[in-house]
């Protein structure tokens, strides 16, 4: 995998003063990036999010999903503590994409749960990959995170790749009657903490 940088630039944001720096995959042409706030470069394991893309949750306010809750609610926790990173990561839909991802979406309106809608697709179950963070972080000088997740394949992922994952911080913003199953089935099938 070769990751290029291209750019970093100020992002002011409700939750802090955050960079912006963008990386591109120049195998694929996908464009990712992070946003970190305060020093990257520092002895102490910094508090981290992993975060795939999610436009119907991140952007459209989607009650289907949990996951524009915890981007808001990993940026505010890096906000209130004064530093740390999110990688946003471009793999929509746990890496089918956007139009599979409705295509799956119109699955689970007829009874299917989100796996099953996957793999009747044809896809994995869960097809997102990590690699692409092992650059990002290298070019922030960063080596030792406090990951925020609930997924374990996330932290197997970075310390595969060499990172230390410190610490694993849970991250639960609540259900709702439209997502209820969707968690569920993330705990019992894919092996999430509660």
């Amino acid at each position: 995998m070769t990751v290029k940088f291209v750019a970093s630039a100020s992002l002011p944001t409700k939750w802090g003063h955050y960079t912006i720096h963008g990386f591109e995959d120049t195998e694929t042409g996908k464009e990712h990036v992070a946003l970190t706030l305060g020093e990257m470069d520092t002895d102490k394991p910094l508090l981290c999010r992993v975060h795939s893309e999610c436009l119907t949750g991140d952007c459209l306010f989607s009650l289907r999903c949990d996951c524009g809750p915890q981007l808001q609610h990993a940026m505010e926790s890096i906000g209130k503590e004064g530093s740390g990173l999110i990688l946003y990561l471009r793999q929509e839909g746990r890496g089918i994409g956007l139009l599979n991802k409705i295509k799956a979406y119109e699955l689970q309106d007829s009874g299917a749960d989100t796996v099953e809608a996957n793999v009747q697709l044809g896809f994995e179950p869960d097809s997102r990959e990590y690699q692409i963070c092992k650059p990002m972080l290298d070019h922030l000088s960063v080596s030792s995170v406090r990951l925020m997740t609930n997924n374990p394949s996330k932290v197997n992922a970075l310390n595969a790749m060499g990172i230390e994952v410190a610490e694993v911080v849970p991250i639960h913003t609540g259900s709702n009657p439209h997502n209820e199953s969707y968690l569920s089935v993330k705990i019992d099938k894919l092996g999430h903490i509660k």
